[in-house]
């Protein structure tokens, strides 16, 4: 069994919504792929770190209604990435200043420790490519029609600039949202975990 606070599912940030979509059976179970998350209690509260400052978060749990499955699930708010203790939008911040302010400044900026920053950007910079690449492909199922990016020069430039690309084009097409938070739905909270094969969903 995967261990619950790894295997996460991303909902919306408003509560109500998530009670609809557990109670309509709209949520899959990212174990088996065949049953639907029921609603399971709660997971720990747990502080993140945002803009305004921080705040008290106790996500959703889930079940998987299928008998040979059961599996339980933490449903974080697409607002936040898995295993991070600040928001989206502040890691976001931090990487798109790159080149621009120096890790320590940034996180005097955003009220993290700069070493956190530094982090942050070294996993980001890490899998540079394959972000570009997963955000691009995720663009191009939205809007067929989308002309690629021209490059920006390196590999965290050219990242960042898919992840705005394809946001855009989400945003446009599905429904108006913060950028960071459609980087966490598309790369289902793990855009800054470090695995062989990133566990991101992708367009079908």
């Amino acid at each position: 069994m995967t261990p619950l606070e790894v295997v996460v599912v991303i909902v919306s940030d408003d509560r109500a919504v998530v009670e609809a979509d557990l109670a309509a059976g709209r949520l899959l179970c990212p174990r088996c792929g065949a049953g639907v998350l029921g609603g399971w209690g709660c997971a720990r509260l747990r502080e993140v770190r945002t803009l305004e400052g921080v705040r008290r978060l106790r996500p959703r749990r889930g079940r998987c209604r299928e008998r040979s499955c059961l599996a339980t699930h933490v449903l974080l708010p697409n607002v936040c990435l898995a295993q991070r203790r600040s928001v989206v939008e502040v890691i976001g911040e931090a990487l798109l200043s790159v080149g621009r302010e120096g890790y320590r400044r940034a996180g005097e900026r955003l009220g993290v420790p700069g070493e956190t920053v530094r982090d942050w950007r070294r996993r980001f910079r890490s899998r540079a490519e394959q972000v570009a690449g997963h955000f691009l492909r995720w663009a191009r199922a939205l809007d067929a029609s989308l002309d690629p990016p021209a490059g920006q020069g390196s590999p965290v430039a050219d990242a960042l600039e898919a992840i705005g690309v394809c946001t855009r084009v989400a945003s446009l097409l599905l429904g108006r949202r913060e950028p960071w938070s459609w980087a966490s739905a598309l790369t289902g909270g793990g855009l800054l975990l470090i695995n062989t094969e990133p566990p991101w969903p992708v367009p079908e």
